[in-house]
């Protein structure tokens, strides 16, 4: 459920405004992790975006991603930001890495 600060929230330009999954903490064969180990979360789910880009021309570039897309994101970047008592970060559009499809 989408909470009232992040519909409140429009990101401008090419920016995408995602909250990243949650940290696996125990394994398939049920070992617990120890926060050290457990790794930076490189997949989230686009909460908010622009709907379209100015281009070059005036013209109106498509969006690569929609809301509720789950994508991949790089090790390091992004703008954090704290809504509804959740992490959220602030990406370019074109610092997106990938997007995971069914």
């Amino acid at each position: 459920m989408v909470g009232q600060a992040v519909r409140k929230l429009l990101p401008l330009f090419d920016r995408v405004l995602v909250e990243r999954s949650a940290t696996e903490t125990v394994t398939k064969g049920s070992i617990m992790l120890p926060e050290k180990s457990q790794g930076k979360v490189l997949q989230a789910t686009v909460m908010a975006l622009e709907s379209g880009r100015k281009g070059k021309g005036e013209e109106t570039e498509p969006d690569s991603v929609k809301v509720g897309d789950k994508v991949l994101l790089p090790e390091y970047g992004g703008t954090k930001l704290v809504l509804d008592d959740k992490d959220h970060f602030l990406f370019r559009d074109s610092d997106i890495l990938g997007k995971y499809v069914d």
